[in-house]
Formats: C-alpha cells, sequence, structure tokens
C-alpha cells in the first residue's frame, strides 16, 4: 500500500527571480487548461493545496508544493498550456517563467496530464513536442476516467498511447489510479536520490 504523503510547505512563483533554488528532487504536473491538474494535485496529496477554477488559463505562477513520503521532494504545478483567451502579453509571462524553471534542470520526471475522454488534442501535441526537449524523462497521465465507461479504457488507452513509459489511466473524482500513480512517483523519487533513474534517451 502507498504511503501518503505529509504536506509540509508551498512556494509560489510568478517571476524568474522568485524560483526557489534546487534542493530537492522536482516532479512537475503539466496539461492543457482545464485538465485537472490541481484536483489531481490534491487527490494526490491528500488535501486541498492547489486552487481548482472552472477557468481556464487561472493559474498564471509555478507552485512548488513540499511534500514528504518517503523522501522530501517538490511537486510542481506549472500553468495551463495552450489557453489562447489570454493576452499575447500574459502568455509571454507564462513562456519566460516556464522557460526559466527548465532552465534550472530540477526535474527529475515530467507528468503530462491529458483527458482521457479527449486523448491528444493539438495543445497536447504541442506540449508533447517541448517535452522531448527536456533533460527528464515524460510519463503520461490520463484523467477524468470516471466520466468514460470502465469497459471501454483498454481500447481506449491502446487507441491514445504506444510510449515505453508507463501510463497511468486517473480520476480525481473516484480516485481511481492515483495510488498507482503517487506508489510509481515514490520509487521514482527513490530512484532519482539514489542516482539510478532509468537512463535518457
Amino acid at each position: 500500500m502507498s504511503l501518503r504523503w505529509q504536506y509540509e510547505s508551498v512556494v509560489t512563483a510568478f517571476l524568474e527571480n522568485q524560483l526557489p533554488r534546487r534542493e530537492l528532487p522536482e516532479i512537475t504536473v503539466l496539461g492543457r487548461s482545464n485538465v485537472g491538474k490541481s484536483s489531481l494535485i490534491n487527490k494526490l496529496v491528500g488535501q486541498k493545496v492547489a486552487r481548482s477554477s472552472g477557468t481556464p488559463g487561472k493559474t498564471r505562477s509555478i507552485n512548488f508544493f513540499r511534500l514528504k513520503g518517503k523522501h522530501p521532494f517538490y511537486l510542481v504545478d506549472l500553468p495551463g498550456y495552450g489557453y489562447s483567451a489570454v493576452s499575447q502579453e500574459t502568455r509571454q509571462g507564462w513562456k519566460r517563467l516556464v522557460d526559466a524553471y527548465a532552465a534550472r534542470s530540477a526535474a527529475v520526471l515530467h507528468l503530462h496530464l491529458v483527458d482521457f475522454r479527449h486523448g491528444f488534442l493539438k495543445a497536447d501535441e504541442q506540449l508533447r513536442a517541448w517535452l522531448a526537449h527536456q533533460e527528464a524523462p515524460t510519463v503520461t497521465v490520463f484523467t477524468k476516467a470516471d466520466k468514460i465507461p470502465r469497459g471501454k479504457w483498454k481500447p481506449l488507452l491502446a487507441s491514445y498511447y504506444s510510449g515505453k513509459e508507463p501510463a497511468f489511466v486517473t480520476s480525481a473524482e473516484s480516485g481511481v489510479g492515483v495510488d498507482e500513480l503517487r506508489l510509481f512517483l515514490e520509487d521514482y523519487v527513490d530512484l532519482s536520490l539514489a542516482g539510478n533513474g532509468p537512463e535518457e534517451e
């Protein structure tokens, strides 16, 4: 059974100079706007630490949630990707902030959240292309699985995804897949601290 995480603190960065120094393994959570990032983070942590909103594009900062399972680490909530109804200036500000974060090279793993109902939309493909140029590996996490009948999960997953890395099917509403994902992340933090994480291509 997976350990429960202890929430310790949060650091919020709106600007590049507010990013915390590298000190712990970092696992990022990314996805297009309204994919359910905040809801999944809250389910993983076991309490409401990330603010969820029905308004896409609401998150304009990078939030570093310091957690402790077997070891302390950061779960990093990056701004929603691909929401076009904000100003060009705002989008450029997000890009500068995310690029500054990526330049720190502190992430050991990226979680790419994808709505299970829709699969990889244009914004997801754009994000996947960006992630392909990052140093850390990416794992796909499908969200909102409770909206799809259980009998359709296996063929739907096969139609969406054929990657080498594991993919997870989750629901923040029902909790399905959350314990499995949490255990995987705990093991990944262990491996990263031991210097035995999966080899990068």
